[in-house]
């Protein structure tokens, strides 16, 4: 797990000029969530949420079609993206857990956001939804969409 700088997310500057992958891991997860299900590039995707047990720190949000996830990783094993964010968390906070929520509400609206204790996208420095059309568009879905499905039919025991 990455470790954030101190201060860094209340700098806009330094926040903004975190490599993509760890803008959208640590605070713009929902931005990227959002921007993916506005325009979405593969059909029956929603969106989850990690929302951390009391007052811990950890949410999370993600695009899932049930067994597969696309975070800042780009596609992996939802259930893998599940143990690995508890694993991480509960390990830097004793007694971390969660609650799984599909999210019901506008990733792109900062009033929503805000009152999930999220940033709205006109909170940043830049545009964070443009930030994160450019990441979507860099993937190729099909591709890696195929790869993670044959490691989810490998965890569950079915053969490929």
């Amino acid at each position: 797990m990455y470790t954030l700088r101190p201060g860094t997310k209340k700098n806009p500057v330094r926040r903004w000029s975190l490599p993509d992958r760890i803008f959208f891991g640590y605070g713009a997860c929902a931005i990227l969530a959002g921007t993916y299900l506005r325009d979405p590039p593969l059909p029956g995707f929603y969106a989850e949420r990690i929302v951390p047990v009391g007052d811990m720190p950890g949410n999370h949000t993600y695009v899932t079609n049930g067994v597969i996830a696309f975070d800042y990783h780009g596609y992996s094993v939802r259930q893998n993206i599940l143990i690995h964010h508890k694993k991480c968390w509960a390990g830097e906070h004793r007694g971390w857990s969660y609650d799984l929520e599909t999210v019901e509400f506008d990733l792109l609206s900062t009033q929503d956001l805000n009152a999930h204790r999220m940033l709205g996208p006109d909170q940043y420095l830049h545009d964070p939804i443009q930030r994160a059309q450019t990441f979507i568009s860099r993937i190729d879905h099909a591709s890696c969409f195929a790869k993670a499905a044959s490691k989810a039919l490998i965890h569950t025991g079915i053969p490929s």
